[in-house]
């Protein structure tokens, strides 16, 4: 499966880089590209080991809010 997230608050490459790491921790997920430019954040992942509501948890643990 893919999705792709509306993410806020990311400014810069750490930003970027924390969104990226917190998504790839996740199980289940295989990729992830984040657009800093746009907020975008696309997902590959087995919609039978993750939930887009995890990975959400997953963003808004690291400070950024995901917009629905």
């Amino acid at each position: 499966m893919q999705t792709t997230l509306d993410v806020r608050g990311m400014t810069c490459g750490h930003c970027e880089q924390a969104v990226k790491n917190a998504l790839e921790e996740l199980t289940g997920v295989t990729g992830v590209e984040v657009h800093l430019n746009t907020g975008k954040v696309d997902v590959t992942y087995d919609n039978a080991q993750v939930t887009i509501a995890k990975m959400r948890e997953a963003i808004e643990e690291q400070g950024y809010d995901v917009v629905v």
